[in-house]
């Protein structure tokens, strides 16, 4: 685990990265946070982004997380889920999680939906939209988007407040996430006008993709290699 210096340097670089995006964009730099990936580091990487007071920490695998939900000794550090949820673990999510970003599916939401209310609770939720129509990421179609948000709409212990997307892996091809992007935003836009429902939130953009991710709109990207280095 890098120590926190070598993390707040390496997040000083990743927010100069944003504001110069942001402002050849015409963009406020404050209206990009960043959600600190902390899936694979050990718990302590979600203290440093608390403590730099960054959006919260993402993790990926529900049992990994409750694991180290259960030794932070901070009870305010802000969870997210943005990795695919299976529905048989819904009811734990609903619990631990301030906000689940990767509701992909009508029944996963319904159950979402039970299980936060048995807890007396409104989860917060981003639904997850595979606008780059690849067959490795999990995500909703587009065409399939207006019939996802108005069951969740519908879900009175459920807050929509955004979409989330992952872009395809193209390195070489930055207009593939340039595409994926502008793509989610303009079906973000179109839903919020459907539905006449505000959906504030677009979490696209990682280490890798930022750049383009905050030129079409990102108002959440999720880093983890850019602030802890790579995986082990």
């Amino acid at each position: 685990m890098i120590s926190y210096e070598e993390f707040f340097a390496n997040l000083v670089r990743v927010r100069a990265r944003i504001a110069t995006t942001c402002t050849a964009a015409g963009r406020d730099p404050a209206s990009v946070r960043i959600l600190a990936v902390t899936k694979t580091h050990p718990m302590e990487a979600a203290l440093y982004a608390h403590r730099a007071g960054l959006a919260g920490a993402g993790e990926n695998r529900v049992q990994e997380a409750l694991e180290k939900i259960a030794i932070c000794p901070d009870p305010t550090v802000r969870w997210e889920l943005i990795g695919h949820l299976q529905s048989n673990k819904a009811g734990k999510a609903a619990v631990a999680f301030a906000r689940i970003q990767s509701v992909d599916n009508a029944e996963l939401a319904q159950k979402l939906d039970r299980a936060a209310a048995a807890a007396g609770r409104v989860l917060p939720v981003l639904l997850q939209i595979n606008a780059g129509d690849d067959p490795a990421k999990f995500g909703a179609h587009c065409a399939d988007a207006p019939a996802l948000i108005e069951t969740a709409l519908k879900c009175p212990a459920l807050k929509v407040e955004g979409l989330m997307t992952i872009a395809p892996f193209a390195p070489d091809n930055p207009a593939v996430a340039q595409k994926c992007f502008a793509r989610l935003r303009e079906t973000r836009d179109a839903l919020a006008k459907q539905f006449n429902v505000a959906l504030p939130e677009l979490s696209m953009g990682m280490t890798d993709d930022l750049d383009t991710a905050v030129r079409e709109g990102s108002t959440l990207i999720r880093v983890g290699t850019a602030l802890f280095g790579k995986r082990t």
